[in-house]
Protein backbone atom coordinates (compact mmCIF):
# COMPACT_ATOMS: atom_id res chain seq x y z
CA UNK A 1 0.00 0.00 0.00
CA UNK A 2 1.34 3.48 -0.82
CA UNK A 3 2.61 5.16 2.34
CA UNK A 4 3.09 8.83 3.21
CA UNK A 5 6.09 9.49 0.90
CA UNK A 6 4.32 7.90 -2.07
CA UNK A 7 1.13 9.91 -1.47
CA UNK A 8 3.14 13.13 -1.02
CA UNK A 9 4.98 12.38 -4.27
CA UNK A 10 1.65 11.98 -6.05
CA UNK A 11 0.37 15.23 -4.51
CA UNK A 12 3.39 17.16 -5.76
CA UNK A 13 3.00 15.64 -9.21
CA UNK A 14 -0.71 16.44 -9.43
CA UNK A 15 -0.50 20.01 -8.11
CA UNK A 16 0.72 21.75 -11.30
CA UNK A 17 -2.12 20.20 -13.32
CA UNK A 18 -4.86 20.81 -10.74
CA UNK A 19 -4.25 23.76 -8.44
CA UNK A 20 -5.91 26.92 -9.74
CA UNK A 21 -7.43 24.93 -12.59
CA UNK A 22 -11.12 24.38 -13.36
CA UNK A 23 -12.48 20.91 -14.07
CA UNK A 24 -14.23 20.97 -17.43
CA UNK A 25 -15.32 17.34 -17.35
CA UNK A 26 -15.36 14.53 -14.80
CA UNK A 27 -16.32 10.96 -15.59
CA UNK A 28 -16.63 7.75 -13.58
CA UNK A 29 -16.55 4.46 -15.48
CA UNK A 30 -18.17 2.40 -12.73
CA UNK A 31 -20.40 3.00 -9.71
CA UNK A 32 -17.84 2.27 -7.04
CA UNK A 33 -14.27 1.56 -6.04
CA UNK A 34 -13.84 0.18 -2.53
CA UNK A 35 -16.97 2.16 -1.64
CA UNK A 36 -19.66 3.69 -3.88
CA UNK A 37 -18.89 7.13 -5.26
CA UNK A 38 -20.87 9.99 -3.66
CA UNK A 39 -24.17 10.79 -5.33
CA UNK A 40 -23.73 12.84 -8.51
CA UNK A 41 -19.97 12.69 -7.96
CA UNK A 42 -18.89 13.45 -11.53
CA UNK A 43 -21.43 16.25 -12.06
CA UNK A 44 -20.50 17.86 -8.73
CA UNK A 45 -16.83 17.95 -9.74
CA UNK A 46 -17.55 19.32 -13.22
CA UNK A 47 -17.14 23.11 -13.31
CA UNK A 48 -15.35 23.33 -9.98
CA UNK A 49 -11.97 25.04 -9.52
CA UNK A 50 -9.32 23.36 -7.38
CA UNK A 51 -8.04 26.04 -5.00
CA UNK A 52 -5.48 23.88 -3.15
CA UNK A 53 -4.20 20.32 -3.03
CA UNK A 54 -3.10 19.04 0.38
CA UNK A 55 -2.25 15.72 1.97
CA UNK A 56 -3.43 14.41 5.35
CA UNK A 57 -1.73 11.15 6.30
CA UNK A 58 -2.34 8.95 3.23
CA UNK A 59 -5.25 10.99 1.85
CA UNK A 60 -5.15 13.55 -0.97
CA UNK A 61 -7.35 16.59 -0.29
CA UNK A 62 -8.42 18.78 -3.21
CA UNK A 63 -10.08 21.94 -1.86
CA UNK A 64 -12.80 23.09 -4.28
CA UNK A 65 -14.22 26.57 -4.83
CA UNK A 66 -17.69 25.54 -3.61
CA UNK A 67 -16.54 24.78 -0.05
CA UNK A 68 -16.19 21.02 -0.54
CA UNK A 69 -13.07 18.86 -0.37
CA UNK A 70 -12.55 16.08 -2.91
CA UNK A 71 -10.79 13.24 -1.12
CA UNK A 72 -8.78 10.45 -2.73
CA UNK A 73 -7.35 7.42 -0.95
CA UNK A 74 -5.09 5.34 -3.19
CA UNK A 75 -5.68 2.05 -1.40
CA UNK A 76 -3.25 -0.69 -2.44
CA UNK A 77 -2.97 -0.14 -6.19
CA UNK A 78 -4.58 3.22 -6.94
CA UNK A 79 -2.56 5.67 -9.00
CA UNK A 80 -3.11 8.99 -10.75
CA UNK A 81 -1.66 9.63 -14.19
CA UNK A 82 -1.53 12.92 -16.08
CA UNK A 83 -1.79 13.04 -19.85
CA UNK A 84 -1.08 16.35 -21.57
CA UNK A 85 0.84 18.01 -18.73
CA UNK A 86 3.99 19.84 -19.93
CA UNK A 87 6.15 18.82 -16.98
CA UNK A 88 6.13 16.03 -14.42
CA UNK A 89 8.13 16.73 -11.25
CA UNK A 90 10.01 14.09 -9.31
CA UNK A 91 13.14 11.97 -9.30
CA UNK A 92 11.87 8.61 -10.53
CA UNK A 93 12.99 5.32 -12.03
CA UNK A 94 11.51 2.79 -14.47
CA UNK A 95 8.52 3.79 -16.59
CA UNK A 96 5.53 1.46 -16.42
CA UNK A 97 2.22 2.46 -18.07
CA UNK A 98 -1.05 1.48 -16.34
CA UNK A 99 -3.55 -0.94 -17.87
CA UNK A 100 -6.35 1.23 -19.33
CA UNK A 101 -8.97 -1.41 -18.53
CA UNK A 102 -8.57 -0.44 -14.86
CA UNK A 103 -8.99 3.31 -15.38
CA UNK A 104 -12.11 4.19 -13.37
CA UNK A 105 -12.09 8.01 -13.09
CA UNK A 106 -11.17 10.58 -15.74
CA UNK A 107 -10.76 14.30 -15.06
CA UNK A 108 -10.25 16.95 -17.74
CA UNK A 109 -9.35 20.57 -17.02
CA UNK A 110 -10.08 23.70 -19.03
CA UNK A 111 -6.35 23.97 -19.74
CA UNK A 112 -6.40 20.65 -21.57
CA UNK A 113 -4.84 18.33 -18.99
CA UNK A 114 -6.35 14.86 -18.64
CA UNK A 115 -6.02 12.99 -15.34
CA UNK A 116 -6.82 9.31 -14.98
CA UNK A 117 -7.27 7.28 -11.81
CA UNK A 118 -6.29 3.66 -12.35
CA UNK A 119 -6.90 1.01 -9.67
CA UNK A 120 -6.72 -2.72 -10.60
CA UNK A 121 -7.76 -4.02 -7.17
CA UNK A 122 -10.22 -1.19 -6.45
CA UNK A 123 -9.22 -0.75 -2.81
CA UNK A 124 -8.96 3.01 -3.30
CA UNK A 125 -11.89 5.34 -2.76
CA UNK A 126 -13.08 8.91 -3.21
CA UNK A 127 -15.45 11.21 -1.36
CA UNK A 128 -16.74 14.78 -1.23
CA UNK A 129 -16.89 16.39 2.21
CA UNK A 130 -17.73 19.91 3.32
CA UNK A 131 -14.60 21.85 4.27
CA UNK A 132 -16.22 22.83 7.58
CA UNK A 133 -16.79 19.17 8.48
CA UNK A 134 -13.36 17.85 7.51
CA UNK A 135 -11.67 17.70 10.92
CA UNK A 136 -14.69 16.03 12.53
CA UNK A 137 -15.07 13.45 9.76
CA UNK A 138 -14.44 9.79 10.75
CA UNK A 139 -11.50 9.68 8.31
CA UNK A 140 -9.58 12.34 10.23
CA UNK A 141 -10.98 13.13 13.68
CA UNK A 142 -8.82 10.63 15.59
CA UNK A 143 -5.58 11.14 13.64
CA UNK A 144 -2.36 12.14 15.33
CA UNK A 145 -0.02 14.86 14.04
CA UNK A 146 1.76 14.74 10.70
CA UNK A 147 5.30 13.35 11.21
CA UNK A 148 6.79 16.15 9.08
CA UNK A 149 4.63 18.87 10.65
CA UNK A 150 5.31 21.27 13.50
CA UNK A 151 3.01 19.45 15.92
CA UNK A 152 5.16 16.33 15.79
CA UNK A 153 8.04 17.00 18.18
CA UNK A 154 10.28 15.16 20.62
CA UNK A 155 8.17 16.28 23.64
CA UNK A 156 5.06 15.04 21.85
CA UNK A 157 6.66 11.66 21.07
CA UNK A 158 7.76 11.27 24.70
CA UNK A 159 4.25 12.02 25.92
CA UNK A 160 2.63 9.72 23.33
CA UNK A 161 4.91 6.79 24.30
CA UNK A 162 4.82 7.34 28.07
CA UNK A 163 3.54 4.27 29.89
CA UNK A 164 2.74 2.35 26.71
CA UNK A 165 3.33 -1.41 26.81
CA UNK A 166 2.76 -1.79 23.08
CA UNK A 167 5.85 -2.59 20.97
CA UNK A 168 7.57 0.42 19.42
CA UNK A 169 6.61 -0.60 15.90
CA UNK A 170 2.93 -1.04 16.78
CA UNK A 171 2.89 2.31 18.57
CA UNK A 172 4.27 4.12 15.53
CA UNK A 173 1.81 2.42 13.17
CA UNK A 174 -1.09 3.59 15.35
CA UNK A 175 -2.58 6.48 13.35
CA UNK A 176 -3.81 8.06 16.58
CA UNK A 177 -0.17 8.51 17.61
CA UNK A 178 1.32 9.64 14.28
CA UNK A 179 -0.61 10.10 11.04
CA UNK A 180 0.54 8.45 7.85
CA UNK A 181 3.43 6.29 9.02
CA UNK A 182 3.46 2.89 7.34
CA UNK A 183 5.27 -0.40 7.74
CA UNK A 184 8.28 0.24 5.49
CA UNK A 185 9.29 3.59 6.94
CA UNK A 186 8.70 2.58 10.55
CA UNK A 187 11.00 -0.42 10.04
CA UNK A 188 13.68 1.79 8.50
CA UNK A 189 13.41 4.51 11.17
CA UNK A 190 13.65 2.02 14.04
CA UNK A 191 16.84 0.60 12.56
CA UNK A 192 18.44 4.03 12.24
CA UNK A 193 17.52 4.78 15.84
CA UNK A 194 18.87 1.42 17.09
CA UNK A 195 15.52 0.43 18.62
CA UNK A 196 14.11 -3.09 18.40
CA UNK A 197 10.60 -3.13 16.91
CA UNK A 198 9.47 -5.34 19.81
CA UNK A 199 10.69 -3.04 22.60
CA UNK A 200 7.84 -1.62 24.71
CA UNK A 201 7.31 1.99 23.67
CA UNK A 202 7.14 3.22 27.25
CA UNK A 203 10.57 1.78 28.07
CA UNK A 204 12.55 3.67 25.41
CA UNK A 205 14.95 6.23 26.90
CA UNK A 206 14.73 9.92 26.06
CA UNK A 207 18.08 9.77 24.28
CA UNK A 208 16.93 6.96 21.99
CA UNK A 209 13.54 8.61 21.46
CA UNK A 210 15.38 11.67 20.20
CA UNK A 211 17.22 9.49 17.69
CA UNK A 212 13.91 7.95 16.66
CA UNK A 213 12.25 11.34 16.21
CA UNK A 214 15.03 12.54 13.89
CA UNK A 215 15.16 9.17 12.08
CA UNK A 216 11.44 9.27 11.27
CA UNK A 217 11.70 12.70 9.70
CA UNK A 218 14.93 11.87 7.85
CA UNK A 219 13.60 8.62 6.37
CA UNK A 220 10.40 10.28 5.17
CA UNK A 221 12.21 13.27 3.66
CA UNK A 222 14.69 11.02 1.85
CA UNK A 223 11.87 8.81 0.56
CA UNK A 224 9.91 11.80 -0.77
CA UNK A 225 13.05 13.09 -2.49
CA UNK A 226 13.49 9.66 -4.12
CA UNK A 227 9.86 9.54 -5.26
CA UNK A 228 8.77 6.92 -2.73
CA UNK A 229 9.33 3.16 -2.84
CA UNK A 230 8.19 0.67 -5.46
CA UNK A 231 7.60 -2.91 -4.32
CA UNK A 232 4.97 -4.00 -6.84
CA UNK A 233 2.12 -1.66 -7.76
CA UNK A 234 2.99 1.88 -6.69
CA UNK A 235 3.94 4.44 -9.32
CA UNK A 236 4.07 8.24 -9.42
CA UNK A 237 1.77 10.35 -11.56
CA UNK A 238 4.09 10.23 -14.59
CA UNK A 239 3.90 6.42 -14.61
CA UNK A 240 7.38 6.07 -13.12
CA UNK A 241 8.23 4.06 -10.05
CA UNK A 242 9.84 5.38 -6.88
CA UNK A 243 13.47 4.67 -6.09
CA UNK A 244 13.75 4.64 -2.30
CA UNK A 245 13.68 0.83 -2.23
CA UNK A 246 17.28 0.98 -3.44
CA UNK A 247 18.16 2.76 -0.18
CA UNK A 248 16.51 0.31 2.23
CA UNK A 249 18.85 -0.58 5.06
CA UNK A 250 16.84 -3.46 6.51
CA UNK A 251 13.44 -3.74 4.82
CA UNK A 252 13.30 -6.83 2.58
CA UNK A 253 16.97 -7.60 3.34
CA UNK A 254 16.57 -10.74 5.43
CA UNK A 255 19.85 -12.63 5.80
CA UNK A 256 22.03 -9.73 4.70
CA UNK A 257 24.72 -8.11 6.85
CA UNK A 258 23.57 -5.11 8.87
CA UNK A 259 24.77 -1.88 7.20
CA UNK A 260 25.45 -0.15 10.54
CA UNK A 261 29.17 0.56 10.83
CA UNK A 262 31.09 -1.98 12.95
CA UNK A 263 27.89 -3.93 13.74
CA UNK A 264 28.37 -7.14 11.78
CA UNK A 265 24.91 -8.42 12.68
CA UNK A 266 22.47 -10.13 10.33
CA UNK A 267 19.07 -8.80 9.28
CA UNK A 268 16.24 -11.02 10.50
CA UNK A 269 12.55 -11.11 9.60
CA UNK A 270 9.38 -11.83 11.54
CA UNK A 271 5.69 -11.30 10.89
CA UNK A 272 3.87 -9.03 13.33
CA UNK A 273 0.12 -8.46 12.87
CA UNK A 274 0.36 -9.79 9.33
CA UNK A 275 3.18 -7.43 8.32
CA UNK A 276 6.83 -8.23 7.72
CA UNK A 277 9.28 -6.73 10.18
CA UNK A 278 13.01 -6.57 9.47
CA UNK A 279 15.67 -5.61 12.00
CA UNK A 280 19.15 -6.32 13.30
CA UNK A 281 19.05 -8.14 16.62
CA UNK A 282 22.60 -7.01 17.42
CA UNK A 283 22.40 -3.22 17.13
CA UNK A 284 18.67 -2.75 17.70
CA UNK A 285 17.80 -3.16 21.35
Amino acid sequence: MPELPEVETVRRGLAPALVGKRISKAKTKRADLRFPFPKRFASRLTGRRVDALDRRAKYLLAHLDDGYVWITHLGMTGRWSILGAKKQPGDFYYAEPPDPTHTHVVIETEEGARLEFNDPRRFGYMDLIKESELEAHPFFKAMGPEPLGNHFSLPYLKQAFAGKKAPAKAALLNQRVVAGLGNIYVVEALHRAGIAPTKPAGRISTQRLEKLYHAIRAVLEEAIEAGGSTLSDYAAVDGAQGGFQHRFRVYDREGETCPTKDCGGTIVRAVHSGRSTFWCSRCQR
